[in-house]
């Protein structure tokens, strides 16, 4: 009964490693190969030697030692060779014969080298048939045992099927045990050497042997599941970089839900601007920073809260028995801790934080819900303007969908029609005539209306459609304007707004010269407009592309110039035709310091011999001040506001008679 356990435990032992064998990779899948196999071996040689101790001939009975350890290497080295065959994924049967028929023959060597190994004054004979039945009976256990180390490799739980399965395993490695002991006749020739032996006695060697055997089976499997339990449960809950708590350990947290009795505080914190700190200092700072600011937030955090590492720049704050006054409490002071400077290798790093909040029950209980609400109330944060907190409320839910919603839509929009162009006319107030038009996209959504250009362009940039978008406004503007030209219309430059995801693209050029030779228009009456976030860009590279589209005859110009990003340290070097004033300060020219920044911004531009654009001009004080200070071509709503294809006919038309402005652009 004790070697049919042993064997049992053994195969079960043995399953559990397996998995093991396959999850583990290079050297530490070799150190589980080596634990799985001694397992099986060793549990096969302990099951037969605990049947040989059971086993009594009335006759003194030794073992030789060296043979005996030779017969446990035989089943080791069998269980490695068999183990080590099919540790692929895709094992044929013919891999799979050889290695049961290795492993069989591991197993039958193993138990009748343990026989030879006996020192008795008789001798041993073998039943043939028995011999070959107890040999096939190995063969067998062995395609089970492998049979269900395939099975069962790529599965760490504990289930009823692994018990089972050991079970079927223990009774086929015991069936070949006792039927080759029942192959066995002893035959003793002196009968003085026959004693009355005691039922009970036992070999003290072969019994220590034996223990210890079972106890490093039992060692090799306690092992196993420690490191499941202790090793591994902290690799899988842990993130490696911050030794925070990961995702996985935040959903097993909220995997069940929030108690609704007491309320719960979720905060997404997402840092500002890491990706610039990751892009020029390098990974090795930017993990550096992850890791400084994992310490602060854990060090922050007080009893009943806790903070896990989602991935990335992205931190989760769980806050139990907080209400919505102490969530933002806490998210200030989680905003002031990491505003502090970081010294990391000699760089005096500064960085802000954007943080969401959502509140159990009030927002959702489980895990989805939470999550989305304070990611969405993070976003909210962040294009507020960063380094702030911000709760969600239900618009900020009803944004989200429409944005969604917006999103999924824009990308069959083009199929089916829905952007259309129109066409806002620049003016030269000195020569009092239309001088170029500036090609603007709209999109009458079917179930929104009219979506602002604000609200779908971010949309189209972020997720790439800006690329065909753009695509099709190139076409669509060269082709109208050589309608245009060919009726005869004022000679007019069409502008067109191109994005930095063209100039990352790498396909701003070929889409150009595509645009112009299917529409046939002149390169000269054609004009990109850029704006000062594109230095954000490679500048490098920028002044690459621009320069291959100048040559080509196409202009270019810098659109809401001082609006935001500051240019001016490389706008000598950046190859651009003309400079458009950012309509900011042209609504607000009675301000004396806009004014002085007008005037700033003409005197920069006449010394850098570049044309200027004034936008937004609305009223004629503004057109005299413009003029001036300098600058004659003004785009807004006072000379026009945007017009589709009919109502630019017409005004067109009405201005037709006007001299050509064409050579003061």
């Amino acid at each position: 009964m004790l070697s049919f356990i042993i064997a049992v435990f053994a195969s079960y032992s043995a399953l559990n490693l397996a998995a093991k064998i396959s999850r583990s990779r290079g050297r530490t899948q070799k150190w589980w190969l080596v634990a799985g196999s001694c397992v099986m071996g060793s549990g096969v040689w302990s099951m037969h030697f605990v049947g040989m101790l059971a086993f009594h001939l009335n006759v003194p009975v030794s073992y030789d030692i060296p043979i005996t350890l030779l017969s446990m290497l035989c089943s080791i080295v069998a269980s490695f060779i068999a183990f080590q065959m099919l540790l692929s994924k895709g094992v044929n049967w013919a891999k799979f014969a050889l290695s049961g028929f290795c492993m069989g023959s591991g197993i039958v060597a193993m138990h009748y080298t343990g026989m030879a190994a006996m020192r008795l004054p008789a001798e041993i004979a073998y039943d043939r048939s028995y011999w070959l039945l107890s040999a096939a009976i190995a063969l067998v256990a062995s395609y089970v045992a492998l049979l269900l180390f395939l099975r069962f490799r790529d599965h760490t739980e504990v289930s009823w099927w692994k018990w089972a399965s050991a079970l079927v395993m223990g009774l086929a490695i015991c069936g070949m045990h006792f039927t080759g002991m029942k192959a066995a006749d002893f035959w003793c020739g002196n009968p003085n050497a026959i004693v009355s032996t005691d039922a009970g006695e036992m070999n003290l060697l072969l019994l220590a042997g034996v223990t210890i055997t079972t106890f490093f089976i039992l060692m090799v499997s306690w092992g196993a599941m420690f490191f499941d339990r202790h090793v591994l449960e902290k690799m899988a809950y842990s993130d490696p970089l911050t030794g925070l708590p990961n995702r996985h350990d935040l959903n097993r947290l909220l995997g069940e839900g929030i108690d609704t009795s007491k309320e719960t505080a979720v905060l997404f914190i997402d840092l500002d601007r890491f990706k610039t700190i990751n892009d020029t200092l390098g990974h090795d700072i930017g993990d550096m920073l992850v890791q400084e600011v994992g310490r602060r937030l854990s060090g922050y955090l007080q009893d009943g809260q806790k903070v896990f590492r989602l991935g990335g720049d992205e931190f989760l704050a769980v806050a139990e028995n907080c209400g919505q006054a102490l969530a933002e409490e806490l998210a200030s002071g989680i905003l002031e801790v990491v505003t502090r400077p970081f010294v990391l290798q000699g760089n005096e790093l500064y960085i802000t934080a954007s943080i969401g909040i959502s509140l159990a029950p009030k927002h959702g209980t489980d895990r989805a819900s939470l999550l989305k609400t304070s990611d969405t109330a993070m976003y909210n944060a962040k294009n507020a303007g960063k380094n702030r907190y911000c709760v969600f409320d239900d618009d900020m839910d009803k944004r989200l969908l429409r944005r969604l919603e917006l999103e999924k839509d824009m990308r069959g929009a083009s199929e089916r029609q829905e952007f259309y162009v129109v066409y806002q006319p620049k003016w030269d107030a000195q020569t009092d005539t239309p001088v170029g038009l500036e090609a603007l996209m709209r999109w009458p959504h079917p179930k929104f209306g009219v979506v602002s250009p604000d609200e779908f362009i971010p949309i189209a940039e972020e997720t790439g459609l800006i690329i065909p978008m753009t695509r099709w406004i190139l076409e669509e503007a060269c082709r109208q304007n050589k309608v245009w030209l060919d009726k005869g219309m004022p000679s007019m430059i069409v502008s067109v707004n191109v994005s930095v995801r063209l100039f990352e693209s790498q396909h701003l050029l070929y889409m150009v010269e595509h645009a112009l030779r299917t529409t046939g228009l002149p390169a000269r009456y054609l004009e990109l407009e850029i704006t000062e976030s594109t230095m954000l860009y490679d500048v490098p590279d920028m002044i690459r592309q621009l320069n291959g589209l100048r040559e080509i005859g196409v202009r270019i110009s810098m659109d809401d110039f001082g609006s935001g990003y500051s240019s001016l340290g490389s706008l000598d070097q950046i190859p651009i035709d003309t400079i458009k004033i950012d309509q900011l300060f042209v609504r607000e020219s009675d301000s004396p310091s806009k004014r002085a920044i007008v005037g700033a911004i003409i005197d920069m531009a006449l010394k850098l011999h570049l044309e200027l654009v004034a936008e937004g001009v609305e009223t004629r004080e503004q057109i005299d001040f413009l003029r001036a200070s300098g600058c004659n071509v003004m785009q807004g709503y006072f000379y026009g506001k945007p017009m589709n294809i009919e109502q630019m006919d017409e005004w067109l038309l009405q201005n037709a008679g006007r001299p050509s402005g064409e050579t003061l652009v």
